[in-house]
């Protein structure tokens, strides 16, 4: 019997763990969520989202072509 206690304790504590780690998990999802979502929103309202992108788009396409006009050579 005494081996039957000691798996039902390790089961216990293997339960509280999971547990544990679950809180963590969420608490870390949510700080995440949080981080990135001020973030993006810093960017969006600098312009800077925009911006960027369209200068590496013209500057792709002018790498592409010596002509400068854009498309493949």
């Amino acid at each position: 019997m005494a081996g039957g206690a000691v798996t039902e304790a390790a089961k216990q504590v293997a339960q509280q763990t999971g547990e544990r780690l679950d809180g963590i998990v969420e608490t870390v999802r949510e700080r995440f969520d949080e981080l990135t979502r001020q973030r993006f929103t810093d960017v969006v309202k600098e312009g800077r989202f925009a911006d960027q992108v369209d200068h590496r788009i013209d500057q792709g396409r002018a790498e592409v072509r010596p002509d400068g006009r854009g498309g493949p050579g």
